[in-house]
């Protein structure tokens, strides 16, 4: 071996060798094999993306040769063959190939049959609009260039990648000693995942997966088992298994037949055909009489016709057992990550695409900072010539050349080299007042967007919410429905699926005391009713709050403090009509100074609605329902409450609903959603109504045009009004007259919305219970009214609660031979003329207290 002073040195032949095959292997494993963790990109993916940019390929222009392409690539970036730089480019424009398509191609480029693609000299192609995004805001300073191979002009080290593209289209390469094969995912869920990631970077793999369900393989097919999904995302390393979507159905003259309409990700079906027809001919599978390809540009359709004396689950699953039709997917989450192969979790691979999107905004920003300012600062010059323009002119006619007029208007006004430059420049149309105004106004915008840029780079909140932004943007663009089915394998059913989805009542004590009773015990009765026992309490105790819900649904229990907290309901202790029920201590988290506020009943946690909260003083929040989606057992923030004040209520919205709020002494206000922006959960909210002194807020309500507004006072009485005669004011006004109240009605326990059909239950601080149909036992009568009887009380006993309850089984009166008593069922309603409206103090209300 010579040096470079040209001696010859003696070497290991074993050591030289060593060396040289850690380089060569080093660069297949950096420079072909493997993608970066950042944009998910093999080198020869992103010059292929990077050259076509460069051509003008854009999707809304006409498509080029892919030869062109090729040669552009392999001329300046990719000094490979032109076989292997093809291939790449036909893979990124395969749709069974990629989730999301990268390249736009015209002509052939290949099928899911195995057939090859046409030479590169026939086929045409450009930029999808997914790549664009890719390629978004490379030109301004957000990613590092590196020269080519030759050194002639500069490529990226990565793309900006506005797409999650390593998740969302995967990646397969074999390097030296290494493999990854990551699966592609649903671009929707990916982009629900990292924005969860983003608001909770604490968030375990598990709780990712309540997003991102698993792989999402481009042709379809059907994932058996979760536990392996959830083994790959947590160690990096899983075995998944893929079956093809089969369906049996009858075919002519009563014959069964198979139909596969979905294969395996990677599997030709040309081959997978093949394979069943040679195991026909060998009789390894038996009960075919005939296999045919019927697939058109519809999509996939292999009919296979079994025999009269066929079983066709027998059939179907040999052919999973000895055909690719169950194939497995060797998932391998390796990539690079600063410049070293890493095998990563899927938390890992989430948390690098949300960094390198981080850095690429810290960086677009601070390139249109210091365009921004450089252009200020010309604009700046210009406003000084403006305002002395006829020095300025003076000072150029009297100049011999523009070097000297560009010093001597440096030296009067102090101008640098660049404003000086474009004072000579300017036209003299700019000198007119129309021009001169239109450099004042672009000045004063500049200045804004200097503002604003600099408090995106002060502010790491700013930065990931434009992450976040910019990815449902994405997804509103191009995301789509699921395609691969994931079905739970035997061992892994959820123990929801053991439960019976069956209507309940969920009932808690003021001292305490949680349980579960079925709905179907409570019979219906006429209003007016005595009831019958509902609950087994000691003498200090009473029924507090009761929800109706569903088994299968979760709860959100919100306490006074401001505190969440969250069960499943058959996790809810079951117990007798007359149980005490166990104490909710043992339930839940929560400290015994603290005591339950609300109930809210969750099917599932939709990011498009919203949980408003109300304070007893009146104080009004509204926060996404996605907020509280990982309440852990020790609670979370919902709220923070002032001083003397204590959260009342929680309503689940849509965040355009109309919100009634209605007080003790029984006025009420109504007011639009609208008024009360989306905050976060650590905040105390605005107010809601201007309360007299000694009133309180005791309900809250959701306006439903088509419902009616149900009151109801302690001693048992009650209306119900439509909507219409509430009009809706201002946020924080004082509000109308809701409901008379007096020495016969008692003050304001409940308001509730109800339609005709419901079915309501009261509950008494004795722990009775009447159930009854609003609509054959109460009418719509007006709002400035006291209301008829709903309840006849025993001496000493009180309303607490009034509920909707699940639809259940309606009995017959006496049935069961609980205790019954006929009540004043047809007791007049007693209407009064309305009174005088209180009108707010303010009409646009007080100023809120944000």
């Amino acid at each position: 071996m010579a040096n470079e002073l040209g001696k010859v040195l003696p070497v290991s032949v074993e050591d030289e060798m060593q060396r040289a095959y850690i380089d060569y292997s080093m660069s297949v494993i950096i420079g072909r094999a493997l993608p970066d963790v950042r944009d998910g990109l093999k080198p020869g993916n992103r010059r292929i993306l990077f050259a076509m940019r460069q051509l003008g390929l854009a999707p809304n222009r006409a498509f080029t040769k892919s030869a062109k392409v090729v040669g552009e690539v392999i001329g300046n970036y990719h000094p490979h063959g032109d076989a292997a730089v093809y291939d790449t480019l036909v893979r990124m424009a395969q749709d069974f190939s990629l989730r999301y398509l990268l390249v736009d191609g015209q002509g052939n480029f290949g099928s899911i049959d195995g057939d090859p693609p046409a030479a590169y000299r026939y086929t045409e192609c450009r930029l999808t609009a997914a790549a664009e995004e890719m390629l978004a805001d490379i030109d301004r300073d957000t990613v590092d260039h590196v020269p080519n191979f030759n050194e002639e002009r500069e490529e990226p080290t990565v793309l900006p990648s506005r797409i999650p593209n390593l998740l969302a289209n995967g990646s397969t390469g074999i390097a030296v000693g290494m493999a990854t094969n990551i699966p592609p995912h649903n671009l929707g869920e990916l982009v629900d995942g990292l924005i969860h990631l983003i608001d909770h970077p604490g968030a375990s793999v598990e709780q990712l997966m309540r997003f991102i369900k698993g792989p999402d393989f481009p042709t379809g097919g059907i994932i058996c088992g979760t536990s392996p999904i959830l083994q790959a995302y947590r160690t990096g390393r899983g075995l998944l298994r893929v079956r093809g979507r089969a369906e049996i159905e009858e075919g002519k003259g009563g014959r069964e037949m198979i139909l596969i309409t979905e294969i395996p990700y990677g599997l030709s079906k040309a081959a997978l055909i093949e394979k069943m027809a040679e195991l026909v001919r060998a009789k390894r599978i038996d009960g075919i009489s005939d296999l045919r390809d019927e697939s058109d540009k519809d999509g996939m359709r292999i009919v296979i016709e079994l025999r009269r004396d066929a079983i066709a689950k027998v059939v179907l699953n040999q052919l999973y057992k000895h055909t690719q039709l169950e194939a497995t997917f060797g998932a391998i989450l390796l990539a690079i990550d600063h410049g070293r192969p890493r095998t990563l979790s899927l938390k890992e691979l989430m948390s690098c695409y949300v960094e390198h999107r981080r850095e690429v905004i810290v960086r677009r920003t601070q390139f249109d900072l210091a365009r921004a300012e450089a252009r200020a600062h010309i604009l700046e010059g210009l406003r000084i010539a403006l305002d002395n323009l006829d020095e300025v002119v003076r000072t150029i006619r009297e100049a011999s050349d523009r070097d000297g007029a560009r010093a001597q208007l440096m030296a009067r006004f102090e101008l640098s080299e660049a404003q000086a430059d474009a004072i000579l420049d300017m036209r003299l149309y700019q000198l007119t007042g129309l021009e001169r105004g239109k450099i004042e106004e672009e000045y004063r915008q500049v200045l804004a967007q200097i503002e604003d840029l600099r408090a995106i780079l002060a502010s790491e909140q700013r930065i990931l919410d434009l992450i976040k932004a910019e990815l449902a943007e994405v997804k509103e663009k191009y995301g789509d429905a699921r395609r691969t089915q994931i079905v739970p394998e035997a061992g892994e059913i959820q123990i929801e699926d053991l439960i019976a989805n069956e209507g309940c009542i969920i009932t808690v004590t003021h001292a305490g005391y949680v349980k579960r009773t079925p709905v179907s015990i409570y019979r219906t009765q006429r209003r007016g009713g005595r009831g019958i026992t509902g609950w087994g309490t000691k003498s200090e105790d009473f029924v507090e709050y009761a929800i109706g819900a569903s088994t299968h649904d979760a709860l959100l229990f919100f306490t006074t403090s401001g505190k969440v907290y969250c069960a499943n309901v058959y996790e809810i202790p079951e117990g007798s009509r007359t149980a005490r029920g166990k104490a909710i201590v043992n339930l839940l988290e929560v400290p015994r100074e603290d005591s339950l506020a609300a109930m809210i009943r969750i099917e599932d946690f939709d990011p498009d609605l919203f949980l408003v909260m109300v304070t007893r003083r009146g104080m009004i929040k509204k926060t996404p329902l996605s907020e509280y989606r990982n309440v852990h057992r020790g609670g979370i923030i919902a709220i923070n409450i002032l001083d003397g004040d204590e959260l009342l209520d929680v309503r689940l919205t849509r965040g355009e609903d109309e919100i009634v709020l209605a007080t003790r002494q029984g006025l009420a206000i109504r007011f639009p959603e609208a008024n009360v922006r989306p905050m976060g959960r650590a905040t105390q909210g605005v107010r809601g109504i201007d309360l007299q002194q000694d009133d309180t807020v005791v309900s809250m309500a959701v306006v439903d045009p088509d419902a009616t507004l149900l009151t109801v006072c302690a001693k048992g009485y009650g209306k119900r009004s439509a909507f219409e005669e509430y009009r809706s004011q201002h946020r924080g006004g004082k509000g109308l007259i809701n409901i008379r109240t007096s020495e016969r009605n008692g003050e304001v326990v409940a308001a509730l919305v109800v339609r005709d059909g419901d079915e309501l239950m009261l509950i008494t601080s004795q722990g009775m219970m009447v159930r009854f149909r609003v609509d054959e036992n109460l009418r719509v009568i007006g709002r400035a009214t006291q209301g008829v009887r709903l309840i006849n009380l025993r001496e000493g006993d009180a309303v607490v609660a009034c509920i909707p309850v699940v639809a259940g089984e309606r009995d017959e009166e006496g049935e069961d031979g609980a205790e019954t008593i006929a009540g004043d069922a047809g007791l007049p309603e007693e209407p009064e003329a309305p009174q005088d409206e209180i009108e707010p103090s303010d009409p646009d209300g007080p100023a809120a207290e944000e």
